[in-house]
């Protein structure tokens, strides 16, 4: 695929002033800061005010592509094209519901959240993802938008073992995945439990169980037509036209990718990840380095200085 240009940065970076735009504040700081206290429960409980029963939450841990899941939904249920003003408008997460278009039937709203499971939460799709293509997401995340300023390492620890985990508090995945696979409505009817992996790979039938979760009559080429409205190029297109913050330095949408840890994480790195988080990964079905063959470790992507990929390649040239 080819890469198109950054005018989404070009276009972050000037103010009407012509002024170079900065990736944060020092509000946003401020508050990323507060979101690591104890004064985040009664914020928390604050922001779930409102919650309806024919409600249904959109779950999922950060950087686990529930961005482009919200975008598609967003066409399947409103007609509209998806944009990130008019899909964060009114298809917000928690705490901005009362905002929310009312889509569902009995006048319910789709909502999205990162938090742990909540009593709150009636109904609600819960995606996973490997938590070792997400720490490399959070991490070129945040260190684009001027959150943290130490390395991989460093950010791996604070990924697997920070109560209120890096910079948001929303505590370490295999904490968070716990929350959901083990809820009272986990492996009932509502709960629907997906793997980004599997939407990234073959993303209409997921889309479609997603659609019959949520009791909506759509017809399948509705359904395809905005699976197809935002693969990753034209998501990109649409960052172009509405640029945020983490435009100014790099890209919001990026690659998407499934299994890209094997060409940037070291074997300790991912040693390190699954000596805390296996457990979770098994429940999910991501096996762990050990388990994976030789094909699977065979990848066609460049490999990074010091990945498993580059550490495998030099092993079989021995």
């Amino acid at each position: 695929m080819t890469e198109p240009s950054n005018s989404a940065g070009d276009n972050a970076q000037k103010s009407a002033a012509g002024k170079q735009k900065k990736p944060t504040s020092a509000y946003r700081k401020v508050r990323r800061a507060f979101a690591k206290t104890r004064l985040r429960v009664p914020l928390t409980w604050l922001r779930h005010r409102g919650l309806e029963s024919a409600d249904v939450i959109y779950a999922s841990y950060p950087k686990s592509g529930s961005t482009w899941a919200r975008f598609v939904l967003y066409e399947i249920l409103t007609g509209k094209p998806a944009g990130f003003r008019k899909t964060n408008t009114e298809m917000p997460g928690i705490g901005l519901q009362s905002k929310a278009l009312r889509l569902l039937p009995g006048g319910g709203r789709l909502i999205a959240t990162h938090e742990d499971y909540q009593k709150e939460y009636r109904k609600a799709i819960y995606v996973t993802r490997d938590p070792r293509d997400i720490v490399l997401a959070e991490y070129a995340f945040y260190t684009v938008l001027d959150y943290y300023h130490d390395d991989l390492d460093h950010f791996i620890d604070s990924f697997l073992l920070t109560k209120n985990c890096s910079v948001y508090g929303y505590g370490p995945w295999q904490r968070h995945i716990a929350t959901w696979l083990d809820s009272p409505i986990a492996g009932t009817d509502n709960m629907l439990l997906l793997r980004f992996e599997d939407l990234r790979n073959d993303p209409l039938p997921g889309f479609v169980r997603m659609v019959e979760f949520l009791g909506v009559d759509v017809d399948m080429d509705k359904i395809r037509r905005a699976v197809e409205n935002n693969t990753i190029q034209k998501m990109r297109e649409k960052e172009n036209k509405e640029p945020v913050r983490s435009s100014i330095r790099g890209r919001f949408v990026r690659e998407g990718a499934v299994r890209g840890w094997l060409s940037k994480l070291t074997t300790e790195q991912a040693r390190r990840i699954e000596e805390h988080a296996g457990g979770s990964m098994r429940r999910m079905g991501y096996p762990l380095l050990s388990e994976l063959d030789v094909s699977e470790l065979n990848l066609d992507s460049d490999s990074g200085s010091g990945s498993i990929k580059q550490e495998r390649d030099t092993a079989l040239q021995v």
